[in-house]
């Protein structure tokens, strides 16, 4: 449902954020100035005992200068009660007294229609409850009692049962006056072939509903009693109402429980599900009888940005958590991944419950391995690397499956950590053994490195003095012109500085962002004269063009942009570099020494560039510069760390940086 804008902005113009923000902190009063909407408060997001939360009452925004949450009051319900963006609406337009926009005639019918088969559910639901009661039900309540589920465990998850009669159900809701076709548009009865009359899906099972995330019955699952049944559990078809692919089990009470601060864990099925949140787990979830979907990945990662995937310790269970790493893979971000809580062989989660209690499932939570051990252990758990040829099958394999990651800060962190446990399987330290290059044996000394290699620019070069002055650029153009401040605060939030002084600059200018043409005043305010005329009397400060033409502001947003740039390109090619000298400590070559000094040049002259034209701000123009020999160099270096760094991924396109 799209929303006309007039209907947010009046909203937002109704709400105080302070009101809002308010049911969920307690203000600091001798920090916050009530009157004029400025309120502190320890952050909702974060633990802390300091009041870094900002609400600006009268601008309507929220900002954390701890973990740099910030938002309105739409993104602070949505962020604290874990809900969608509609539903925070609905929440917000509630308290605001203001009724929701009418649907389109078609959209309306549409959810009418779903509202219809919504209510067919429910009475079907309730027939199946009524059932479990009768004596046709005697099996499946011993089978349930088996399983150690009381008459409360019943009662909260609603369990039925379906008698194994062909039409029990579907005279059961004609008889209350339900029309045929939506019994069987809501997926309870399916036309047989030759037109007679509707039969029941559900014969013989014990029955789970399947409810969305807002409380609504939108389909069933049956467990058959029944060992020669066809098939053990079986789902309602697709309908209007249902998608197998992009729904969860427990969808709803699960959300509510991560919103909470507990573990979101997901498991096969639904005895599991319902195992795990009776022993207290409450935010325990299941995919509807496949392996799990994208879509259905997103849903938990909106519930909870590290869900724990805790499957069966067979065969089977082991084949779907690889699957969903592989599914994961191309989809993980900074915070967002997934951990795997592999069970004992042979068990799932509810066995593990009813043998050990909750603390026997808490040590193999807590245990959950990172998705990067998963794969580790996959391509290498059984096998045998007594052979150049295989280590390199090994290396192609790695290399293959984090080029799949699209974050590349994220692909550097698993190419360490596959670094690292491959140096551990190898059984040394890397650096050339006694008469070449090689796996240093356990107990042997490793050559000394070259001091020529040491005493490098990769090694002794200014690069930490080259990106303070970079910083002090960046921090004086914001001063100089806070209307651009808006356009680059997320980069300035993300900005470390390199010297303290440079850091209490940065940190001021957000905190006075609000200030606008008396931000230099605010910030000289807090900080003192010193600190401003420090940062503006450095020649390379003062010899920047965004300084010097003063009245242009374009010039100025190209120049926060390509100094941005550059930093950035600095730092990743500072910390590559590093990184490859780590490796390269034992390596004793005069050759490879004098072409990474050539190339650590090349990198120093790009960043002490400037000129005073335009084209100074265009990144691809003035990136990096290698010659051919110098490339190769980088390119040699590249190759020889291999999948550590996703060599195959850093070409030209890197060097360049």
């Amino acid at each position: 449902m799209s929303l006309p804008p007039t209907f947010l902005d009046e909203l937002r113009t109704r709400l105080s954020l302070g009101q809002v923000v308010g049911r969920k902190v307690m203000w600091d009063q001798r920090k916050s100035n009530q009157a004029k909407g400025d309120l502190w408060a320890p952050c909702p997001f974060h633990q802390e005992k300091t009041a870094s939360f900002h609400v600006d009452d009268r601008k309507g925004y929220y900002y954390c200068f701890g973990c740099h949450a910030k938002g309105d009051a739409i993104s602070f319900v949505r962020e604290t009660e874990n809900v969608g963006f509609m539903e925070a609406i609905e929440i917000l337009a509630r308290e605001a007294g203001m009724p929701m926009p009418e649907r389109d005639p078609q959209a309306q019918a549409k959810a009418d229609r779903r509202t219809q088969l919504a209510e067919v559910m429910e009475a079907a639901l309730q027939h199946y409850r009524l059932q479990l009661k009768t004596g046709a039900a005697a099996e499946a309540r011993e089978y349930l009692a088996r399983r150690k589920l009381n008459d409360a465990a019943l009662e909260r998850f609603e369990i039925g049962f379906a008698p194994d009669m062909r039409q029990g159900l579907f005279q059961a809701l004609t008889a209350k006056g339900i029309a045929a076709d939506l019994i069987v548009d809501a997926g309870l009865c399916a036309k047989p072939d030759d037109g007679g009359a509707p039969y029941d899906r559900f014969r013989g099972r014990i029955l789970f509903p399947i409810r969305n995330a807002q409380g609504r019955c939108i389909a069933l699952g049956g467990r058959a009693m029944d060992p020669n049944a066809r098939a053990k559990y079986l789902n309602s078809p697709e309908t209007e109402l249902f998608d197998k692919g992009r729904s969860l089990y427990n969808h709803g009470p699960a959300r509510e429980a991560a919103g909470k601060g507990q573990p979101l864990i997901v498991a096969e099925g639904y005895m599991d599900v319902i195992a795990l949140v009776t022993a207290g787990f409450e935010g325990a979830v299941a995919p509807l009888g496949t392996a799990v979907t994208e879509d259905q990945l997103r849903l938990m990662w909106r519930m909870h940005p590290e869900p724990i995937v805790a499957l069966d310790g067979d065969k089977a269970g082991l084949g779907a958590a690889l699957r969903l790493m592989d599914l994961a893979l191309p989809l993980i971000e900074a915070g967002q991944s997934l951990r795997f809580a592999l069970m004992p062989p042979g068990k799932d989660p509810d066995d593990v419950l009813r043998e050990g209690g909750p603390p026997a499932m808490q040590a193999l939570l807590d245990r959950a391995e990172p998705m990067v051990s998963l794969l580790w252990r996959r391509e290498t758990e059984g096998k045998v690397f007594d052979s150049p040829e295989r280590k390199a099958a090994l290396d192609r394999t790695l290399r293959e499956a984090l080029r799949r990651i699209k974050d590349p800060s994220l692909r550097g962190h698993y190419g360490e950590e596959i670094k690292q446990l491959r140096w551990q399987l190898f059984g040394g330290t890397r650096g050339p053994a006694k008469g070449g290059r090689g796996w240093t044996p356990r107990g042997a000394q490793p050559a000394a490195p070259l001091a020529s290699t040491r005493a490098s620019l990769l090694a002794v070069g200014d690069a930490a003095a080259s990106e303070g002055l970079h910083e002090a650029v960046i921090l004086a153009v914001l001063i100089a012109k806070p209307d651009l401040l808006p356009e680059f605060e997320g980069p300035l939030e993300d900005l470390d500085c390199s010297a303290p002084d440079l850091q209490a600059i940065r940190d001021a200018i957000l905190r006075h962002g609000d200030e606008g043409a008396n931000l230099a005043h605010a910030v000289q305010a807090e900080l003192g004269e010193g600190a401003l005329e420090k940062l503006l009397t450095t020649g390379h400060v003062r010899n920047a063009p965004a300084l010097r033409r003063g009245d242009d502001a374009e010039i100025a947003r190209m120049c926060l942009a390509e100094e941005f740039a550059r930093l950035s390109a600095l730092r990743g090619a500072r910390r590559e570099l590093a990184e490859a000298l780590d490796d390269f400590d034992d390596l004793a070559d005069e050759g490879l020494t004098w072409r990474l000094r050539q190339a650590a040049e090349a990198n120093e002259r790009a960043g002490r560039s400037q000129t005073e034209d335009r084209t100074e701000y265009d990144v691809a123009e003035n990136g990096l510069r290698l010659s051919r020999q110098e490339r190769g160099a980088l390119d040699e270096l590249l190759t020889r760390i291999g999948f550590a760094t996703g060599a195959d991924d850093l070409g030209e396109e890197k060097v360049k940086k």
